[in-house]
């Protein structure tokens, strides 16, 4: 997998902070990672398909997710609830469109994006094929701490 490909997602997540929340985002360094994400966060996962085919996935420590909504939609919920819940898939939504602009520019094929789905609780497990490899972002902000985590592959072979 190209790391470079990481870039449109990476630079979608420096403008959803800057443009929507009105503050600062840094991010930690690239890595390759197998597994899967942290029961104890909150996942939005977004399918691609198209030429590239893959999954987009934002997680969230519940404090970090309380805090975005917060600052999307007013005050911080004490706890998750379903406008929490739609603020994630929001932004993860958010995030994976304007990354998809940015590659089908590079491509000149359009990508596709499903609808995402937001897991929450305390115990639960995703599991992807046992051949997956994601590149896995990690961020901070004033907010909190999150990671972006992406895996894909181009039909064509590569991109």
């Amino acid at each position: 997998m190209n790391v470079k490909l990481i870039n449109p997602f990476i630079e979608s997540v420096y403008e959803l902070f800057a443009t929507m929340l009105n503050c600062g985002v840094s991010r930690g360094d690239v890595t390759l990672s197998k597994l899967g994400g942290d029961p104890k966060h909150l996942v939005a996962l977004i399918g691609l398909s198209g030429p590239a085919r893959g999954t987009v996935a934002l997680s969230l420590p519940v404090d970090t997710s309380l805090q975005l909504t917060g600052r999307l939609l007013g005050p911080v919920p004490t706890e998750v609830n379903d406008d929490v819940a739609d603020a994630v898939a929001e932004m993860a939504n958010m995030i994976a469109g304007s990354a998809k602009a940015k590659l089908g520019a590079d491509t000149g094929t359009p990508i596709n994006l499903g609808l995402p789905t937001v897991v929450t609780g305390s115990d639960y497990k995703v599991v992807y094929p046992s051949d997956t490899v994601w590149l896995d972002v990690p961020f901070q902000s004033e907010l909190g701490q999150f990671s972006l985590r992406v895996t894909f592959e181009f039909s064509n072979g590569g991109a």
